[in-house]
């Protein structure tokens, strides 16, 4: 247990930013929203699907996930999660789970009373406008995977989400220069996009081969964005990233 630093809390400050305008006092009272901030290790639950939460959580560090379970044991991942995003803030409203949330990797993760964001939003308009902008753009990645999942190749649906995570992790300032953090495994971009380990294994190859990334690191490295974009069919308008987020 303990509290947020200043410096953790600047992702979700840099998320907001990026997507809608916070006054001075609306970006103060975000950063002082009371927080139970917990270490969680690898590929564990935050919250379970039926799940009746009276908290939301903020992703501090490292990567999570939505994702659903059948009855066989089979995972479907429905979305992935960096520091600055509260997965879960639906749950302001909606009072059952629908869903799953689990570490990808190990996680500082906040914990905000409903209760503080509700106060939040009725104090803060322009606050109140940003989470509810956050929600719909949730939505709007939601559609973007479905068409993906749906009618894309293989290779254009990983060259996607490389394209869209390494904007993700940009506007919060945890990429630049074409390298980002790439801490997912193959499973998991498989359980992701429907595809097996061995075509995820043998995509990546390729993508490899024609130059679009580099050696496998632990970080991902973009060779050629202009051609990776054209792969995956990647227009950002989706993620309607109206400006670069302050830093």
């Amino acid at each position: 247990m303990g509290s947020a630093s200043s410096a953790e809390l600047a992702p979700l400050l840099r998320k907001l930013e990026s997507i809608a305008t916070l006054s001075g006092a609306a970006r103060e009272a975000v950063a002082a929203l009371p927080m139970t901030v917990r270490v969680v290790e690898p590929r564990h639950d935050l919250a379970r699907d039926k799940d009746r939460p009276s908290h939301c959580c903020v992703v501090l560090t490292g990567w999570a996930c939505r994702y659903k379970l059948l009855d066989e044991g089979r995972r479907q991942i429905l979305s992935f999660h960096v520091p600055g995003d509260i997965p879960d803030l639906q749950s302001l409203h909606l009072q059952v789970l629908d869903h799953s949330l689990g570490t990808v990797t190990q996680c500082r993760v906040g914990f905000l009373p409903h209760e503080a964001l509700r106060e939040l939003c009725v104090r803060f308009p322009d606050a109140a406008s940003a989470l509810w902008r956050d929600t719909l753009i949730d939505a709007s990645i939601f559609r973007e995977w479905m068409t993906g999942i749906g009618r894309r190749t293989a290779h254009g649906r990983i060259a996607h989400i490389i394209c869209e995570m390494y904007l993700k992790l940009h506007a919060i300032g945890l990429a630049e220069n074409d390298r980002c953090p790439w801490p997912v495994t193959q499973t998991d971009i498989g359980d992701a996009l429907g595809l097996s380990n061995v075509h995820v294994n043998r995509v990546l190859g390729d993508l490899r081969a024609q130059g679009l990334i580099g050696p496998r690191e632990r970080d991902l490295v973009i060779q050629d964005w202009d051609a990776l974009r054209a792969l995956g069919e990647f227009d950002a308008t989706y993620l309607h990233m109206e400006r670069k987020a302050a830093a």
